[in-house]
């Protein structure tokens, strides 16, 4: 019997069943991404805290020298996928993004290195994402021409009034201020209002005194009024002063000094003119200081423009941001520092609905899908793009989004339990499926609590295919969320799906949804029915979507 040790229908996932499989981080076999699925991956999910696997700075560097081989490849391309990723919104956050183009700023190709700073500004659209950037570009090349042109293009393109804006908003940031990218770029300006915020930047209003005796040309009157309105709020004495400037100037909340956000008058001048993002930050302070309360006006107004689609999209508003909001909110309370709150059920309503509205439209496909959930342990120790949401409790939440359009789904969470041999089995002891009834009406809230309490164990990323075959259950689309890291099973998932397809009769397709920025995927490359897709793309539903259509 040797067919007992070898078999091509039936391997176990600690050994190679194919060629082209490669080890993973947890020691079973898997198969390879191209460099450039990768680079998603890297792009979206970034590196931060590494994985329960590899840590971060492993990771970080095993992502980087993809970076390197992608822009070696294509380097136009590199930078336009940089672009893209980051300009659509799709990422989490932006720190991958401004790594990555910095990296290619300092590339060997002159015409790689020019489209990266051409770049910039599309990138890096605000003071923050600027400062990151500088310190980032820092270790991959020196201050030339081309850098100093490329951050003084970053002013000069902006109005005079827009770049004022910045300098109040965006001050300063990890040891980085405005004033010292000036002095490190020396941007020429373009026009005399454009001279006149630069010379208050990096000399502040007693600057001008000092030009005109000596013989400045520098205008004070050229200044963007919103600069000496911002001045005159850092002097207020009263809670009126403070909100009539506030009102009339509609300074963000950044200028507001902290004395005064203990006032909810005070934040109800600054709420109607507030981003997206200010909001979600800010929800449970101004929940703190009485603004929102149940079926108040000021709370209808902040559930309007949570709820604002259009608003969410100009803001580059991502799912994640949300989700972590809504999580932090309901539980009334911050994860850093003293501050509490009683939340409002109109603002959690709001963030529910704006968790869905944030990701591209999405249409039922009317096919029959398995969302299978990865909630091993490894799951639970790597955190999304470095949130204090784990990969294990946001693949529920992505799930949920496919859930909530579908007419027809079944959600489970699989894992070998410790200690036990890896099989799967629909038994009452020794199940690894364990069925999720999470209705789409449910908050994600609870899903994501929900998540939280089932039970660790060993990855088997085949168990929901074995399942759906075991039960004769009729899948169109098996969705697994993933971080690939499976080496459990007495199976491969590329075998497991040949024999559900021959079995069951059905030509059932598999999305591999990844959740950590590594380099591998259960998804067999040489699949036609099979894709890869980054978890929390906030366009990756709408791609499974049309992936399940055809």
């Amino acid at each position: 019997m040797y067919g007992q040790h070898f078999s091509t229908l039936k391997t176990a996932q600690t050994d190679q069943a194919r060629g082209d499989q490669v080890k993973n981080n947890a020691g079973g076999y898997v198969f390879s991404l191209d460099c450039w699925a990768q680079l998603d991956r890297f792009l979206i999910l970034g590196a931060e805290g590494g994985t329960y696997y590899v840590g971060e700075r492993a990771l970080t560097v095993e992502n980087a020298k993809n970076l390197l081989a992608c822009l070696k490849v294509d380097g136009p391309r590199t930078v336009e996928r940089i672009v893209a990723v980051s300009d659509s919104g799709r990422a989490p956050k932006n720190d991958a993004a401004i790594f990555a183009l910095a990296v290619a700023a300092g590339a060997e190709d002159p015409r790689t290195r020019a489209l990266a700073l051409a770049a910039l500004p599309k990138v890096c659209r605000i003071g923050t994402h600027l400062f990151k950037f500088i310190e980032e570009v820092e270790n991959f090349r020196k201050w030339g021409r081309g850098l100093r042109s490329a951050v003084g293009r970053w002013y000069n393109e902006k109005r005079a009034d827009q770049v004022a804006y910045q300098a109040i908003k965006y001050a300063q940031r990890n040891g980085w201020s405005h004033r010292d990218v000036m002095r490190k770029a020396h941007p020429s300006p373009i026009s005399d209002e454009h001279a006149a915020v630069y010379r208050y930047i990096t000399g502040g209003f007693e600057s001008f005194d000092k030009a005109m005796k000596h013989g400045g040309a520098v205008d004070a009157t050229k200044l963007p009024r919103i600069l000496g309105a911002f001045e005159r709020l850092k002097v207020a004495e009263t809670e009126k002063d403070v909100i009539g400037l506030v009102r009339e100037f509609k300074l963000p909340h950044e200028c507001v000094d902290g004395k005064w956000k203990s006032s909810a008058k005070v934040w109800e001048a600054i709420l109607p003119d507030m981003g997206q993002t200010a909001l979600l930050r800010n929800l449970g302070k101004m929940t703190s200081v009485g603004l929102f309360g149940p079926m108040g006006e000021m709370t209808k107004l902040a559930a309007k423009m949570l709820a604002d689609k259009d608003a969410l999209k100009r803001g580059r508003v991502h799912p994640m941001a949300i989700l972590i909001a809504s999580r932090v909110y309901a539980q009334g309370h911050g994860d850093k520092g003293k501050l509490s709150w009683q939340p409002v059920r109109e603002i959690i309503d709001a963030l529910d609905d704006a968790f869905y509205l944030a990701f591209d439209a999405i249409e039922s496909t009317n096919k029959r899908w398995f969302l299978g959930l990865d909630v091993s342990g490894s799951m639970g120790s790597a955190f999304i793009a470095n949130t204090s949401l784990s990969a294990r409790d946001a693949s529920a939440a992505m799930a949920m989004v496919t859930a909530r359009t579908e007419p027809e789904y079944f959600m489970a969470g699989f894992v070998a339990k410790s200690g036990r041999p890896a099989a799967w089995s629909s038994s009452s002891e020794d199940t690894a499926m364990k069925p999720l009834n999470f209705s789409k009406k449910d908050r994600l809230t609870d899903v994501v609590k929900a998540m939280s309490f089932l039970p660790f164990g060993r990855t088997d990323c085949a168990l929901p295919i074995m399942y759906a075959l075991e039960h004769k259950l009729p899948v169109d689309v098996f969705s697994i969320y993933t971080d690939n890291e499976t080496f459990a099973g007495p199976i491969h998932v590329h075998q497991a799906l040949k024999q559900y397809r021959d079995k069951m009769g059905i030509n059932a397709k598999l999305i591999a949804v990844g959740m950590t920025a590594t380099s591998h995927s259960v998804c067999d490359p040489t699949d036609p029915l099979g894709l890869n897709v980054v978890g929390f793309d906030a366009a990756a539903p709408s791609v499974m979507a049309d992936f399940a259509k055809g």
